[in-house]
């Protein structure tokens, strides 16, 4: 991964619009490995989903990429590179994550993001990255790479 996005989002990143947003998150998520599971940490409207959107333009996907509230998953393709996009809002345990068989769709190269991971304790592998999304009063919303 690129030290430079990595150690800024480490020290906090703020921005001011969704555009800003799915910028920074593009150019994050051009420079992650392959397989790898990112963990959005953040209210509602911290901006998890418009995360989402900004990783898949990083990883060439073109496609409408929306919020898999009621779906539980949304799968997008892109040219290289699968992002496999969870939302464990309305899971109860990491056992109903397990009977969703995500897994058996998670081709190399993949990434899975994750909004609401705290739904599923121990289900997000230990070398997961994890990303801390809040919105401020003014509307600028801030994200944090643990």
């Amino acid at each position: 991964m690129d030290t430079s996005i990595c150690d800024r989002l480490r020290a906090g990143a703020v921005t001011s619009s969704a555009e800003e947003t799915r910028a920074l998150a593009a150019e994050w998520a051009a420079t992650l490995p392959a397989d790898v599971t990112v963990a959005l940490h953040g209210d509602l409207g911290a901006g998890k989903t418009t995360w989402v959107q900004g990783m898949a333009l990083g990883f060439g996907i073109t496609g409408p990429v929306t919020s898999p509230t009621f779906t539980i998953y949304n799968l997008h393709w892109g040219p290289g590179r699968m992002l496999a996009h969870l939302d464990a809002y309305r899971l109860e345990s990491p056992a109903e994550a397990e009977e969703l068989l995500l897994e058996e769709f998670l081709v190399s190269p993949w990434c899975l993001a994750v909004e609401w991971p705290e739904r599923l304790p121990g289900w997000i592998g230990s070398d997961a990255l994890h990303l801390e999304l809040d919105i401020a009063l003014d509307g600028r919303h801030s994200v944090r790479l643990r």
